[in-house]
């Protein structure tokens, strides 16, 4: 009948069996392949990691070579594999284990006192030298054919071809090279153990068989300033240096790292801070407190490479204002034993809550750029808010200053801090200073603000005083709102000037207002604010990284001299 189902038949069932079966094939097939991957490449990486771990090497993964690479090992071309960021060699995967065990990593220490300061030989590591490096022996260029080939020094960074490679270089003494002068030999570090044993301390003379010359270099750097550059500048530090001198502030902090410089010489180490100006900042602190224990002595002067945002320090130590690889490390490496030492102002920031005089002790901050209160502060504060929710959002230097602009374009239509005239009070050296209709106040110790801005100099004939950063002597200027900020920063406009003093003094009669010192903000009620004097820092300046307003500057400054 034609309302009736028909019943099904064993063909129609056995092809739906076959089509449900098929389906759950081709469903479950990739899954299971999936998860056996999964678990052969956690099992690698379990593998691998435990090599690191047990390794003296300083081996990381990489998934693709900046250049054309050879596995040290099998001699075969690689894409991807393992490094070492102290000596150079890079591996397959399938090779590491036994690269491990056959190539020595560069020897931080010596394991006995055998081989003196003067007579450590090469260690040498076949393939993957540098781009266009030369033979030392017949000058020719090393590298340059598609296979594992040539030599290089790990120490001097010397190549030489295969066929250049005698046992007369083999066992040659190692100079150290170009960077003799700022390298710490392995050597020097082992007859430290040997002194400190028999409880000497006359570093001053095992020093001078390394010359007079000799200024060894820490560098600090911090892995997650600016785009995270940070990581892969150690590893070319390594390279260049003995990896002892080289150290990660975000896993040893400057306390613990420049304790280095009490084995070496008075006076005779040089730091370099990789990082922004709060890097920086962390670094002196760290200083202050060597200066505490006793260890004045052992002081080194400080040079930065600027890795952060607005790095308003190092712009003003002639470091550029931001390092985005543009010049080898070698060339930074130069640049810093080429800088000159100068002093940099130190100053105390010290924070009384009204109405806890003798309840809550003031809070204190050390200021080496600026103290302000209203827009900067304010756009400081809400940027630093939202940094602190999504870190990651925020690697990108250009990035971050567009967030600037966002928030300063903001504070020119709701204006939070108008009228800022009336809610404070301002003394310099004991005198009060009436104000005009102001939104802010900008305290300056040194010539640069706002990620480049010669704020205390501006623009147009009026003749100021040049600001100096090691006069003892705080410049004070007013701005009208976040619009005047931006007109200044695109020399449209002038800041209010105020005036230089040793001392300032700031009254918070009223309401909660955004302050920052050197770029770290908070909101503050009714309170004083007193900048005193605090100290001295040595640093390391570089006169070949001038901007047009270094130029300008430096011009103005020579004229003054010469009419004095």
């Amino acid at each position: 009948m034609e309302g009736q189902e028909r019943p099904a038949t064993p063909a129609s069932l056995f092809a739906d069996g076959h089509l449900v079966l098929w389906t759950l094939c081709s469903v479950l097939l990739p899954v299971f392949v999936t998860f056996w991957c999964s678990v052969q490449r956690s099992r690698r990486q379990l593998h691998r990691r435990d090599i690191f771990r047990k390794s003296k090497h300083g081996w990381h993964d990489t998934d693709l070579f900046s250049q054309p690479t050879y596995c040290c090992v099998c001699a075969q071309h690689i894409l991807q594999g393992a490094f070492c960021d102290c000596c150079g060699l890079r591996v397959d995967e399938g090779c590491l284990k036994k690269a491990d065990k056959r190539f020595p990593c560069k020897e931080i220490v010596l394991k006995s006192d055998s081989k003196a300061v003067d007579a450590m030989p090469h260690h040498w590591i076949r393939g993957n030298v540098p781009l266009c490096s030369y033979c030392v022996v017949c000058k020719q260029q090393c590298g340059n054919q598609p296979k594992l080939c040539d030599y290089r020094c790990v120490w001097c960074q010397k190549t030489v071809h295969d066929e250049c490679m005698k046992n007369s270089l083999r066992n040659e003494k190692c100079d150290f090279g170009e960077f003799k002068n700022i390298i710490i030999p392995p050597s020097y570090l082992t007859s430290i153990n040997h002194m400190r044993k028999d409880k000497k301390t006359d570093y001053e003379m095992l020093a001078s068989k390394l010359g007079k010359q000799w200024t060894p270099l820490i560098i600090l750097a911090n892995s997650r300033s600016g785009t995270n550059m940070g990581e892969g500048l150690l590893g070319e530090f390594r390279i260049l240096l003995n990896p002892v001198q080289v150290f990660d502030v975000t896993k040893t902090p400057p306390v613990k790292a420049l304790q280095l410089c009490t084995l070496l010489p008075y006076n005779s180490a040089r730091v370099l801070v990789c990082g922004g100006d709060g890097t920086v900042g962390w670094v002196l602190d760290a200083l202050d407190e060597m200066k505490i224990k006793g260890q004045e002595k052992y002081i080194p002067q400080v040079a930065v490479l600027p890795l952060g945002t607005g790095n308003d320090l190092s712009n003003t130590l002639g470091w550029g204002t931001g390092y985005a690889g543009e010049i080898p490390v070698a060339q930074v490496l130069r640049n810093v034993m080429e800088a000159d030492g100068i002093k940099l102002d130190r100053w105390k920031v010290q924070v009384t809550n009204k109405g806890y005089y003798n309840l809550r002790k003031p809070k204190e901050f050390t200021m080496n750029n600026y103290f302000s209160i209203g827009p900067d502060a304010l756009m400081a504060l809400n940027f630093h808010a939202h940094r602190e929710k999504a870190p990651s959002l925020f690697s990108s230097r250009i990035l971050n200053k567009a967030v600037y602009l966002f928030y300063g374009t903001k504070d020119c239509l709701v204006q939070e801090c108008k009228d800022l005239n009336k809610k404070v009070e301002l003394e310099l050296d004991g005198e009060r200073v009436e104000l005009p209709n102001l939104e802010g106040i900008i305290v300056l110790n040194i010539g640069y603000w706002g990620g480049g801005c010669r704020l205390w100099e501006g623009m147009g004939d009026e003749t100021y005083p040049l600001a100096r950063h090691d006069d003892g002597l705080l410049e004070v200027v007013g701005v009208y709102g976040s619009f005047h900020c931006a007109q200044i920063q695109v020399k449209l406009a002038n800041p209010f000037r105020i005036g230089q003093a040793h001392t300032v003094r700031l009254i918070l009669k009223c309401s909660m207002m955004p302050m920052q010192v050197d770029g770290e903000p908070w909101a503050q009620g009714p309170c004083t604010v007193t900048i005193t004097h605090k100290t001295h820092a040595l640093m390391l300046y570089f006169s070949g990284e001038q901007t047009d307003d270094d130029v300008s500057s430096t011009s103005d400054q020579e004229d003054t001299k010469e009419t004095e």
